[in-house]
C-alpha cells in the first residue's frame, strides 16, 4: 500500500494500551486519546504505533475500525505484548500510573513510507514517553526530519526522560504543550531561571527556536504563546469525573481549530472547552455527541490577548 496516497492530514505517534483501571480496563494512551477526540471533532487521523499478537492487540485494532481512525502503519510484535498501564486513582479524581517496560510500543520499526506520508501540510504529534527506549526513539528521529508540522506534547514521566531526549524532541517541534510543573521543569533543566510564566516561555522558544507554545493550567484554563503575544482561555467550574484523557482532549481541540486557521483566541478557548468537557466523563475515550460539545461551550468567558 502506498501510505503516501492514504494518510490523513493528522498522525498521532507513540503508545496506545489498556489502561487498567479500578472499574475495567479502558483504551488509552495520549496518542489514541487524541486520535479519538480529533475524529469526535471531524479530523481525519491516523496512527503510528505497535501492538502485540494478542487479544488485547485485537481488541484495539478493533476499537480503531469502529472509531474510524486510519491504522495503516499500526505494526503488530511477535514478540512483546500489547501494552497495559495499572492506573491507580488519587484524592477522589487525580490519576497515578504505572507502566509496564517493555512492550509493543517500545519497538517501533523505522519504514521509509512513514517518511513520505508525512507532507507539509500534515501534522505530527508526539510525546516523550514512546521515546523510552531506543526502537521507538530512533523512529520517532527520522520522523521529525520530515517538513510536517511537529507538535509536541511533553509528558515528563520520570525515570523514562533525559536532557539529551528532551534536547532532541523540543529542537523538532514547531508547537509545544507543557502544564505548569512541565514548563517549570523544562526550562530549567536547560539552564533557565526564571519564575514568571512568560519569561519560561520566552526562554523555551528562543532556546528552540518554537513560534508556538502551549500552557495548560487545570482548572485555570490555559494560556497559548504564538511569537509576541499570548492568549489566554479561563476554565469554568464543574464537576470532575476524572482527569483521564482531557489534556489529550485538549490537544485534539486545539490541533482542529488551528487546522482551520481560527483566530488564537478561538483556538485556545475551544480547547479549554474541550478538556473541561472530557473531565466532567469517565476514561480518555468517553462517548458523546459533539453538539453536547458545542453546547457546553457557551459556558465560557471570552479570551483575553495580551502583549508580552
Amino acid at each position: 500500500m502506498d501510505l503516501q496516497q492514504h494518510t490523513p492530514p493528522v498522525i498521532c505517534y507513540g503508545e496506545i494500551l489498556w489502561d487498567m483501571l479500578p472499574d475495567g480496563p479502558k483504551p488509552g494512551g495520549a496518542p489514541l486519546n487524541v486520535a479519538y477526540h480529533l475524529n469526535k471533532l471531524g479530523v481525519e487521523v491516523g496512527i503510528i504505533s505497535r501492538i502485540g499478537n494478542d487479544s488485547n492487540g485485537r481488541k484495539l485494532e478493533q476499537l480503531l475500525d469502529m472509531w474510524g481512525i486510519n491504522k495503516d502503519m499500526l505494526q503488530k510484535d511477535e514478540v512483546y505484548p500489547t501494552s497495559e498501564v495499572l492506573a491507580k486513582m488519587n484524592n477522589g479524581n487525580e490519576v497515578a500510573y504505572e507502566i509496564v517496560f517493555p512492550v509493543a510500543w517500545d519497538f517501533i520499526s523505522y519504514t521509509e513510507s512513514m517518511f513520505r506520508a508525512l507532507k507539509p501540510s500534515s501534522y505530527l504529534i508526539y510525546g516523550s514517553l514512546a521515546s523510552r527506549n531506543g526502537v521507538s526513539r530512533s523512529t520517532l528521529s527520522q520522523l521529525l526530519k520530515t517538513d510536517a508540522i511537529k507538535v509536541f506534547d511533553i509528558n515528563l514521566r520520570p525515570p523514562f526522560v533525559n536532557r539529551d531526549l528532551l534536547e532532541e524532541l523540543l529542537s523538532g517541534a514547531d508547537i509545544v504543550k507543557f502544564n505548569q510543573s512541565e514548563l517549570e521543569m523544562g526550562q530549567m533543566v536547560f539552564g533557565g531561571q526564571f519564575g514568571n510564566e512568560a519569561a519560561q516561555v520566552e526562554f523555551i522558544q528562543k532556546r528552540f527556536n518554537v513560534s508556538e507554545v502551549i500552557v495548560t493550567k487545570g482548572e485555570f484554563g490555559a494560556s497559548y504563546y504564538k511569537n509576541d503575544q499570548v492568549y489566554n482561555a479561563w476554565g469554568c467550574e464543574i464537576k470532575v469525573m476524572d482527569t483521564i484523557g482531557s489534556g489529550d482532549s485538549f490537544l485534539a481541540a486545539f490541533i482542529a481549530n488551528h487546522r482551520l486557521n481560527n483566530t488564537p483566541e478561538t483556538i485556545i478557548t475551544n480547547a479549554v472547552a474541550m478538556g473541561a468537557f472530557v473531565a466532567m466523563r469517565k476514561g480518555g475515550c468517553p462517548e458523546y455527541d459533539l453538539t453536547e460539545y458545542e453546547e457546553f461551550k457557551q459556558q465560557f468567558f471570552k479570551p483575553i490577548k495580551e502583549q508580552l
